[in-house]
C-alpha cells in the first residue's frame, strides 16, 4: 500500500543488500528495483525488501565459489526488459560474464 515509512531505515536495508550483491549476484536485479524508491519508500516497498532478506535467509549456502579448474572460456549473457519501469517507462539492462563456469562480472542498470 501507499503508506509512507521511515526512509532512513529503508535506505539502511538497501545499503546492506547492495553490500551483499558483491557475493550474491542473484539479488542484484531485485535490489536495484527496490533502490529506485529510496526517496519516498512505502510499506509496499518495504515488504519487497523484506522478501529479499527472507530469500537470503533461505539460501544462506548460495554464493560465488571459485576453484582452480574452472576453465578459461569467456561467456557473456545479457538481458533487458522493455519499458519495465512503471513510473518512467525506462528499461533495465543486465548482464553476466563467466570465465569458464565461474561468474567474474555482472551488471544491472536502468537505462537513461
Amino acid at each position: 500500500n501507499g503508506t509512507s515509512i521511515d526512509a532512513t531505515k529503508y535506505r539502511s536495508m538497501i545499503g546492506a543488500l547492495m553490500y551483499l550483491t558483491s557475493s550474491r549476484p542473484d539479488i542484484i536485479y531485485a535490489t536495484c528495483l527496490c533502490a529506485r524508491y529510496e526517496a519516498k519508500p512505502t510499506e509496499k516497498h518495504l515488504k519487497e525488501v523484506k522478501r529479499i532478506f527472507r530469500y537470503l535467509r533461505g539460501t544462506v549456502n548460495a554464493g560465488l565459489w571459485y576453484t582452480k579448474d574452472s576453465g578459461f572460456e569467456l561467456i557473456e549473457f545479457s538481458n533487458d526488459d522493455y519499458a519495465g519501469c512503471k513510473d518512467s517507462f525506462k528499461s533495465t539492462s543486465g548482464g553476466a560474464q563467466f570465465l569458464g563456469e565461474k561468474l567474474v562480472s555482472w551488471s544491472s542498470k536502468k537505462q537513461d
